[in-house]
């Protein structure tokens, strides 16, 4: 979904990994060319039922075709905009009555501006954020969840092929399995962003999609609820997505994300991954162990060729093969090192980030009854803040080495630029965005 970076700010990581927390992480969306605009459900195997219920009369009934009077939010330029944009709404399929009943208590929310312009760049090392996202707690409240809704996650299972402690994980992820869905009204929420302007393309049209789910009657205005960015429901789609992904897997008519009951919602993760090639029996990566000094890059091999080169799982053997893989080491050299396979990247598609991507399937391996990550992690190293990172790469930039941002994510150029720099002044070439670094950009 990068694709995505706009719902919701995140980061790609790189070899030294910093991420977001987990209950900030991105949210799917529809990428551009890979479905028409009016597909709204995916049949893998089967058909769904996917009816399509109008607005409930008894939500229309108070409804007239003029505007209505709106409650006041004491912010005459917002309701302006409301106006403005009551007309591309019509324009664009959304009947004047749904409209007219979406916005009737519609407010503009300070407090959703405050969280978009505030979001961390960076919250936590890779160590901390895995050691959140398969926590004690949370592993054991995922198999508790599993326990309980096993013979729906099973159907689910059965249908799209993939693994329920998959879908588990992602839920665990997104909403602490239910418990962390969000209760901002959704239009008041996407209202604000788009009026805002910051990416107000982007979330315009995210309410234009929020409307149309509204006006397909699968949740009432009243119920629409979800995250300050628009994300929705135990799994967290925005509307675009919800619109081309979800799924209604109970048969009642809707696909009801919102519902204490989270079949739909794991229903439509798992309709998300299997789109996007999910293989069933592929795990999304293995923790290996690697010989002392070797590079790997983005290069792919199968797994007993990576044998061939000394790369062999935490029991010492060659990792079967599954297909193939790439060595990824989110903290260098000195912390762990996966081989990870296309179901890897397929979680990516969901949240394209390394560290997300590792939370869902670590967590889910956790799930399954799986061991702790086995390597240790770099964690008494001091890291540097976002503001220190972008001073870092402009001192490595004006020191002639090859930076084409200065955006505060220490990816692989930069890493690259760093070890370059380390070997040059005869250090350890950690790769690390260190205070200890820093001070020898300084001072050199």
């Amino acid at each position: 979904m990068r694709g995505f970076c706009t719902a919701i700010a995140g980061m790609v990581i790189g070899a030294t990994a910093h991420a977001a927390a987990v209950e900030t992480s991105l949210r799917p969306q529809v990428r551009p060319g890979t479905m028409g605009p009016d597909v709204a459900v995916i049949s893998i195997d089967r058909p769904i039922r996917s009816l399509r219920p109008v607005l409930r009369p008894e939500d229309l009934a108070r409804v007239g075709t003029a505007p209505v009077e709106r409650v006041s939010t004491s912010n005459a330029a917002f309701d302006k905009w409301i106006n403005g944009f009551r007309g591309r709404a019509v324009s664009q399929g959304i009947n004047a009555r749904v409209f007219d009943a979406a916005f009737r208590n519609a407010q503009y929310r300070p407090d959703v501006v405050h969280k978009d312009r505030n979001q961390s760049e960076f919250k936590s090392e890779i160590w901390d954020y895995l050691d959140n996202a398969a926590s004690p707690v949370r592993v054991d409240n995922g198999k508790k969840a599993l326990r309980r809704y096993r013979r729906a996650l099973n159907r689910i299972e059965s249908h799209y092929g993939v693994e329920k402690e998959v879908v588990t994980a992602v839920w665990g992820m997104e909403s602490t399995y239910g418990e962390r869905r969000g209760d901002i009204p959704l239009i008041d929420a996407l209202a604000t962003l788009a009026y805002d302007g910051r990416r107000g393309a982007f979330f315009e049209k995210q309410l234009i999609a929020a409307l149309k789910i509204l006006q397909n009657g699968d949740v009432a205005p009243r119920d629409m609820k979800g995250s300050w960015a628009g994300a929705m429901g135990h799994t967290q789609f925005i509307p675009t997505s919800y619109q081309a992904y979800a799924v209604d897997f109970t048969g009642d008519g809707k696909r009801d994300v919102w519902s204490d009951d989270p079949t739909d919602s794991l229903a439509s993760t798992a309709a998300y991954l299997k789109r996007f090639g999910w293989r069933t029996g592929m795990p999304w990566g293995v923790e290996v162990r690697v010989p002392s000094g070797a590079s790997f890059g983005n290069t792919k091999r199968m797994p007993s060729d990576w044998a061939a080169r000394g790369v062999v799982g935490t029991n010492g053997q060659p990792v079967r093969d599954f297909g193939a893989a790439r060595i990824l080491q989110p903290a260098g050299p000195q912390g762990g090192s996966f081989m990870v396979f296309a179901n890897f990247d397929v979680i990516k598609r969901y949240n394209n980030a390394d560290s997300y991507a590792l939370g869902v399937g670590h967590l889910a391996d956790r799930i399954a009854g799986g061991p702790p990550i086995q390597a240790s992690w770099p964690r008494g190293y001091e890291p540097l803040s976002f503001d220190e990172r972008k001073q870092m790469q402009r001192l490595l930039r004006r020191k002639g080495y090859p930076l084409e941002k200065i955006d505060g994510i220490a990816g692989p150029n930069t890493v690259n630029a760093i070890r370059a720099f380390q070997k040059s002044i005869g250090v350890a070439a950690d790769g690390y965005p260190s205070q200890t670094l820093l001070t020898h950009l300084r001072n050199r």
